[in-house]
């Protein structure tokens, strides 16, 4: 049986004058197209760029551990390659590289600041919107295409992600294009388009290594079973995909794994300078089972039904830490996924309308199904990966079910998800009652009113019919599209941000829009691992603000270089710490409840936001900066991050992401210090240890027996301190007297 749907898309036999001919399809779109389709698509993209565009320097360098990499890839062709924090390349991020090049190409020309780094994440994300858009139109309607393309762009994750530095933005756009790809070759049996897919999902790979290959099943799946040629060469086809999948994702690896460890970076995140080992560990099978050895916290395994990372269960996709990011459109869009098979049932083996539900749908399912159950490093906007999916099955899905409106069970499916999108976005905006509290009741009567005249779809006039989809769908999106207002209206900076309202999340510690710290919800059992400071006791215990919900703080033991018990947090929660804990109970790189911005100026930066640097500081360091490697060194890739995007010159973080990578050991850095390659050494930040003299810790997680604290503790016996402002500086090439 064929349908519609299944016929193959229309293309001018003879086409004019080549320049002219591109100029035209590139206007007016497809010869059947109406003649508002390909404007409107083109005023989806330009409404798309300058909303993400919007007060887009505000978020500064967003996450300056990535910026810094960005930094230093424009200054050296080497740290380019291999994704170094600093040009020294001392150290690398603990993800492949391939995600900070057009960053580092933009810095290059256009010179370090935020729109240059962060402007290459807009275009993917407006490149996403296009893509997904084409995906759908080519077997569905320009509405269809329209609205997949506007679910996507409305998604307050994605109006996160893709004006944010974070691996995210070419995750995303990537595994849009392997999708998109997939259906090609279901249309048409043609290798190349499979070949593509393989290398997509290959770059996906040097962008967030293994979750690029979470879509891979569903996608080898569907062609295996739906691809219009004969069997062998279907598999034969799925071979050459796969081959160019592990060369355009392997020869990166090949080359790290291969490259004299003396002569590049030490990698990041590893604890035995091993791309490989932070692969199939930190990032890979760790971030499943939560033995991430090397990471916050990690090493412990993780805890069935809630963890150090939130809750994990088949209903965190919908909970009070993710709901408000992604799911507003999800309860419709399994109604419409569901709606959408079943529609396709009778359709052949190969039809490439049921492949497209299934490549979609599919790679929405697993990727849902993995970010549920995972039980180690999870953040909120890591969502952002399913945005592309879910927003081609709302715009499949209405398009399938209004062209068969006639059917009185197309009519019930589609009023159905207007109930479920309404109802669920009621849920949703009541959970942040102070922000535009009359919007929870327009969404939920706009959805029950659309979804009464989407009842009677097959009997109503055609203008009605067009009113109520228009309520239903206008409904469906207000909610997504204030979230999306407040994302874009927002500073974000820190490791960990999330789209919305302030309390529109309740996991994670800091990132939070303006920099806010928030409590983390679950807190971490027991302490984290890798020792307590036997020289003092924290106690810590939070308080909850108005209209926000508060969850277990660090029970048990609290944060390295804390000891004694945890108590309550809530949201960025109160405490008191004594001895050498972090001072007042906080969390470097988050605030007491009330506070909003960074560390004091000048001061010492914390594990997942860095130090507001003095010009005081910035003078100190830019002195006879040129005749040194690293101008500083510091614990910690953020604090480091701050004063090399201060004074664009390269910081040696020791330790990495958090200090614990044992990297430089101690011998090392002794050399280092020895040929004057380093100028200065900035006490504070991280969580491996050496600290400092001002309260933040010494015990910690230093890796590899304390590398961090070995060196905090050889610096500060061994050189003269100089302190500018509330920062503390090492001047290396001073030796203490008397």
């Amino acid at each position: 049986m064929t349908t519609q749907y299944d016929q193959p898309p229309q293309v001018a036999e003879t086409p004019p004058e080549p320049r002219a001919a591109f100029a035209r399809r590139a206007w007016r779109g497809r010869p059947e197209d109406p003649s508002w389709a390909r404007p409107a698509l083109w005023a989806l993209l330009a409404v798309t760029l300058a909303l993400y565009l919007y007060g887009l320097s505000a978020s500064g360098f967003a996450n300056s551990f990535y910026s810094a990499a960005v930094q230093a890839g424009s200054t050296s062709w080497k740290a380019f390659f291999f994704g170094s924090l600093d040009g020294g390349n001392a150290i690398t991020v603990d993800k492949p590289s391939a995600f900070l090049w057009p960053m580092a190409l933009s810095v290059r020309v256009f010179g370090l600041g935020s729109w240059a780094i962060l402007v290459p994440e807009v275009l993917m994300g407006v490149g996403s919107v296009a893509v997904v858009y084409a995906a759908v139109r080519r077997r569905f309607s320009a509405v269809s295409g329209l609205v997949a393309g506007a679910v996507l762009a409305l998604t307050p994750v994605a109006a996160l992600m893709f004006r944010f530095n974070n691996p995210d933005a070419m995750l995303a756009l990537l595994m849009a294009l392997a999708c998109y790809f997939t259906v090609r070759a279901v249309e048409d049996g043609r290798t190349r388009w499979l070949v593509w897919a393989g290398v997509a999902i290959g770059f996906a790979f040097l962008a967030k290594t293994l979750q690029a290959f979470l879509i891979l099943p569903p996608l080898a799946l569907v062609y295996a079973v739906c691809g219009p040629v004969r069997l062998g060469r279907r598999l034969v086809q799925l071979g050459l995909a796969t081959l160019a999948l592990v060369v355009s994702g392997g020869w990166w690896v090949a080359a790290v794994e291969l490259w004299p460890a003396s002569s590049r970076p030490y990698i990041g995140g590893s604890q035995h300078n091993s791309f490989l080992e932070l692969t199939f560990g930190y990032n890979g099978l760790g971030r499943i089972n939560g033995d991430e050895t090397g990471s916050v916290g990690g090493g412990g395994g993780g805890t069935g039904g809630g963890g150090r990372w939130g809750t994990t269960g088949w209903d965190r996709m919908f909970g009070a830490e993710v709901g408000g990011q992604i799911s507003w459109l999800l309860p419709a869009a399994l109604i419409l996924l569901t709606a959408g098979l079943w529609a396709t049932r009778k359709l052949g083996r190969a039809s490439a309308t049921r492949a497209s539900f299934l490549v979609w749908g599919g790679s929405l399912l697993i990727t849902m199904v993995v970010f549920s159950y995972m039980a180690g490093i999870f953040h909120q906007y890591y969502t952002v990966a399913l945005a592309p999916y879910l927003a081609a099955v709302v715009g499949m899905g209405t398009g399938l079910l209004w062209e068969r409106r006639a059917e009185t069970w197309a009519g019930v499916a589609l009023a159905a998800a207007s109930v479920a999108s309404g109802a669920w976005g009621y849920v949703l905006l009541d959970r942040t009652p102070d922000h535009l509290p009359w919007l929870k009741w327009l969404v939920l009567v706009g959805g029950l009113v659309a979804a009464l005249g989407l009842l009677f779809l097959g009997r109503a006039p055609r203008g009605l019919a067009l009113g109520a989809a228009s309520v239903g769908l206008a409904a469906a999106l207000a909610g997504p599209t204030a979230y999306t207002l407040s994302t874009v209206n927002s500073a974000h900076t820190g490791s960990i941000p999330t789209a919305g309202p302030a309390g529109a999340s309740m996991m994670g510690f800091g990132g939070r829009p303006g920099g806010r710290g928030e409590g983390m919800r679950g807190g971490f059992p027991g302490g984290m691992p890798g020792g307590q400071n036997p020289q003092g006791q924290g106690q810590g215990q939070g308080q909850t603000p108005p209209g926000g919900a508060g969850g277990q703080g660090f029970p048990g033991g609290g944060f390295p270089g804390q000891g004694g018990q945890g108590g309550q947090g809530g949201q960025g929660g109160q405490g008191q710490g004594n001895g050498q804990g972090f001072p007042g109970g906080n969390l470097p790189g988050t605030t007491r409840a009330g506070e909003g911005g960074r560390m004091g100026a000048g001061g010492a930066g914390g594990l997942l936001d860095g130090a507001n640097v003095s010009a005081e500081a910035k003078k100190l360091l830019l002195a006879d900066a040129d005749s040194y490697t690293w101008v500083a060194a510091s614990t910690g890739s953020q604090n480091a991050a701050s004063y090399q995007l201060a004074t664009d010159k390269a910081v040696m973080a020791i330790g990495g992401f958090n200090g614990t990578d044992p990297s430089p050991t101690l011998a090392q850095f002794k050399r280092y210090v020895a040929k004057g390659q380093i100028h200065y050494y900035i006490s504070g930040g991280g969580m491996g240890g050496g600290m400092g003299r001002t309260g933040e810790g010494r015990g910690g997680m230093g890796g590899a027996g304390g590398t961090a604290s070995g060196i905090s503790t050889w610096v500060e016996a061994n050189f003269k301190k100089v302190t500018v402002g509330s920062a503390t500086f090492y001047d290396l090439t001073r030796k203490k007297t008397g």
